[in-house]
């Protein structure tokens, strides 16, 4: 009975990703508050356990999804916003479903090797955890003046950065306002990003369905072993991010490509996912509002929960594989017979109305601003990541506050 408690928990987990994976805006924290907020209720049919496992397995069915709003409609969170760019790229050469099945074995590999690894995870975080807390702020800083004097245009990446960075700070500080990383983020990488698709192209090409990966196993290898270590610093360290530490991850493995990227970006939620836990059991703290949510349901957390939940996630991971693959199709079908100018415009218009609702109208002007800003690296030929400087700056100066 127990069991089968269980698998109804996850099975509904499971739906639940799906939904919050493919549509902007609705994410797996607003779910997991509501959870929380209704365990009284809830658990009257299911155990907290089983409330647990709801979780769990929808956070992991959306790591997998959420490459997919972010490849054809350009919609990022915090974990797909470096993925955008390389997404595009892909869906206008008619590989947009290359760029989801590359994201696809991200997630996949990189949430069996999480599991498989967490053993000697567990024992990492326990030995490092006091050095990393000591050092980051300084790393981060370090790493980012790296990678500007790196730039061909050093002024204008430390310009993208500063301003980037500052905004950041300022929404992130704002008072009362919910969901701030959705329009800045949409704005930053999203919305900028289809502006200058539409003044760049008017139409798809044809979407193949079945196509090629072609992708070296060095390259593979250096994907997956980057996402490991971007779940295992966000697992250790609070304020830091998924994209964030895949920058930082990205120094150590410079010559991914594009295929590349996007295995990486798609083990960037699972694989921090699947860590948090190690950080929960071994130090008891929370890393994400996923393990939040857990950590307030459950009394204490102990080693037969953990092996519990990493049961589940490996359920909801060959669950989510073939949901992926299936809507990964039916959006690539979709964009294929669709007027490209009027897909980017009606994603435009959506993104702007789903702001309001979402972050009220402060969100706009927000949506506005990080968009101006968005565009600035593509007018001046800079990488976009130094965009990112919207989430690092603040957390340097978290650390180093």
């Amino acid at each position: 009975m127990v069991f089968l408690e269980l698998l109804l928990a996850a099975l509904l987990g499971t739906l639940a990703g799906v939904v919050t994976g493919l549509t902007p805006g609705i994410h797996i924290n607003l779910v997991s508050v509501l959870i929380v907020t209704a365990a009284p209720l809830l658990g009257q049919y299911f155990s907290l356990v089983s409330l647990c496992a709801f979780i769990i397995s929808m956070s992991v069915t959306h790591s997998f999804l959420d490459t997919i709003p972010s490849v054809f409609l350009g919609a990022p969170d915090a974990a797909t916003a470096l993925g955008v760019l390389p997404g595009h790229r892909y869906l206008l050469r008619g590989w947009g479903l290359m760029a989801v099945k590359l994201s696809l074995v991200g997630s996949l590999v990189g949430a069996v090797l999480s599991v498989l690894l967490f053993p000697l995870f567990t024992l990492l975080v326990t030995l490092t955890y006091p050095f990393f807390k000591a050092v980051i702020g300084w790393l981060l800083l370090a790493i980012v003046l790296f990678m500007i004097l790196r730039d061909r245009l050093k002024a204008w990446s430390a310009f993208v950065f500063l301003l980037a960075g500052a905004l950041g700070v300022l929404v992130l500080n704002l008072p009362g306002l919910q969901n701030p990383l959705f329009p800045l983020l949409s704005g930053l990488f999203g919305v900028a990003t289809l502006f200058v698709s539409l003044q760049e192209t008017t139409s798809l090409p044809p979407q193949q369905e079945s196509p090629e990966l072609n992708v070296r196993p060095g390259v593979t290898v250096q994907a997956l072993s980057a996402g490991q270590i971007a779940g295992f610093l966000t697992a250790m360290l609070p304020g830091l991010g998924p994209a964030s530490a895949a920058v930082l991850s990205l120094q150590v493995f410079r010559n991914l490509g594009d295929h590349g990227y996007m295995i990486l970006q798609g083990s960037l939620s699972t694989v921090n996912f699947v860590l948090s836990l190690a950080a929960l059991l071994v130090l008891d703290k929370a890393r994400n509002g996923s393990v939040i949510a857990i950590q307030q349901l459950l009394a204490s957390v102990t080693l037969a929960h953990i092996m519990l939940f990493l049961a589940i996630t490996l359920t909801a991971t060959g669950a989510a594989t073939l949901l992926t693959l299936w809507f990964g199709k039916v959006f690539c079908r979709l964009v294929s017979v669709v007027n490209y100018r009027a897909l980017v415009t009606g994603i435009i218009l959506f993104i702007v109305i789903l702001t309001p609702i979402l972050s009220s109208w402060t969100g706009v002007l927000i949506l506005i601003t990080s968009t101006a800003v968005g565009l600035i690296p593509a007018i001046v030929k800079v990488a976009r990541v130094h965009a990112m400087g919207c989430l690092l700056l603040p957390v340097i100066l978290y650390f180093l506050g």
